[in-house]
């Protein structure tokens, strides 16, 4: 796995950008003959647009030659049940929404609890980018350039005790401000998990931005988990709370329909939803569907951490 992070002053803030660009699609297309590669988040140093449309970022990939999304799609076509259902839900509906002042409570089975602002929780962590595969349960994806820090740092940091095995996250609840939490649709606030395994891989971020900018509200701002090889409901967004326990937690979807949205929620095509299949999937800006890889392509990174689960079951 090749995780490169960038140094203190990213070289966007001091390369004029189409420089900058010219000098990421050498490196690029270098990249893309190194097989080790293959499988591996690929880096991006972040440009500080306040809103990042120029068409040349589209010509980013991923280490399999796949094109990273645009910034409107990314930013236009989201899940975030808070701001409502449809897909432009988020985009149109957050607007009023604050991302800061903003507080993260760690607590639960750890050394070091508290109560944190949010530059203070980030203070310590070395912030890099990554281009990731999002593969969504319903059976779209997307190629995105995150910007965080592996939550395996922030887990070392805070110092689990011996009966912490799994990580509880919440979203905030704001009625006021999220429209989508005046409705019943879900049980709020939104909760997510992982075991304590999975939160150490590497591949795991807390992110803070998005194509090299502060991720927008309606993308989860200004916290939010991504875990590359599992469905994107995962992915919770608005994080205020990160508990460590030992019992696996009852996360939102997995009490809301438990046939269909399980705790793991692993990436897998040989497992259809019960209401549709996941061999494939819709590529957003592609017209043709393509294959869907198993554990989203990161099979070789996270495999074997579930050598000894029953993966032919919806969990």
């Amino acid at each position: 796995m090749l995780i490169r992070r960038p140094p203190d002053i990213p070289s966007s803030e001091i390369t004029p950008e189409r420089v900058f660009l010219d000098r990421r699609s050498f490196i690029r297309h270098a990249a893309l003959g190194t097989a080790a590669a293959a499988l591996s988040p690929s880096t991006l140093s972040g440009t500080r647009h306040t809103a990042p449309q120029d068409p040349r970022f589209s010509e980013l990939e991923s280490e399999l030659g796949e094109p990273v999304n645009a910034w409107t799609e990314i930013t236009t076509y989201n899940n975030f049940y808070e701001f409502g259902t449809a897909k432009e839900d988020p985009h149109r509906n957050s607007g009023s929404f604050r991302p800061r002042p903003w507080t993260v409570r760690i607590e639960g089975h750890v050394n070091n609890p508290g109560d944190y602002e949010l530059d203070d929780f980030l203070a310590p962590h070395r912030i890099e980018d990554r281009v990731y595969r999002m593969r969504c349960v319903e059976a779209w994806s997307m190629v995105i350039p995150w910007r965080g820090f592996p939550l395996g740092d922030l887990v070392r940091r805070v110092d689990p005790t011996g009966d912490a095995r799994f990580v509880e996250f919440t979203t905030i609840v704001r009625p006021d401000e999220m429209p989508g939490q005046r409705t019943g649709v879900l049980p709020w606030p939104y909760v997510e998990g992982l075991r304590l395994d999975e939160a150490m891989h590497p591949l795991t971020m807390l992110v803070t931005g998005v194509y090299g900018v502060d991720l927008p509200n309606q993308n989860g701002a200004p916290l939010r988990l991504i875990v590359p090889w599992k469905y994107g409901f995962k992915g919770i967004k608005s994080i205020v709370s990160i508990r460590f326990v030992e019992e696996m937690p009852m996360t939102t979807w997995w009490a809301a329909n438990a046939r269909e949205y399980g705790f793991y929620a692993n990436v897998n095509p040989e497992v259809d939803h019960p209401r549709w299949s996941q061999a494939r999937e819709r590529r957003i800006g592609e017209l043709r569907r393509r294959e869907t890889l198993m554990f989203n392509g990161y099979a070789n990174q996270v495999g074997q951490m579930y050598a000894d689960l029953d993966l032919t079951r919806w969990i």
